[in-house]
């Protein structure tokens, strides 16, 4: 068995698909019915598919679970992130620990929690 992919909820799939393609590179590889299928695995599924699939509402900003990601030029991630998203809800901004590794946390616009930190 494999894991294969990992599915958020969004409000608006067309706006959450821009942002992940405006702020990480994933393109979209399918779509259908309420859901679209990013590069790398990651699913985004429209809320209203989700409450009447689970029959219960969905919960943001609920710090459950969090999308990782790498990325070495985090400060200029920063930048593009706020200059595309000035009204971003940080988390955690801008850290650098101990060891040299740098990490920022956010919510995504529908309140999934983002993690992006230098490669170690």
């Amino acid at each position: 068995m494999r894991l294969k992919n990992f599915l958020i909820v969004v409000k608006d799939l067309e706006k959450a698909k821009q942002f992940y393609q405006e702020v990480f590179g994933l393109y979209k590889i399918l779509e259908q019915d309420g859901n679209a299928i990013l590069m790398g695995g990651l699913v985004l599924q429209e809320e209203v598919v989700w409450r009447e699939a689970l029959g219960k509402d969905v919960i943001s900003s609920h710090n459950a679970s969090v999308l990782y990601f790498e990325e070495k030029d985090i400060e200029g991630f920063v930048k593009k992130l706020e200059e595309r998203y000035p009204a971003i809800q940080y988390v955690n901004p801008l850290t650098t620990f101990e060891w040299g590794q740098k990490m920022v946390r956010f919510y995504d616009p529908d309140g999934n929690l983002i993690e992006v930190r230098t490669p170690m």
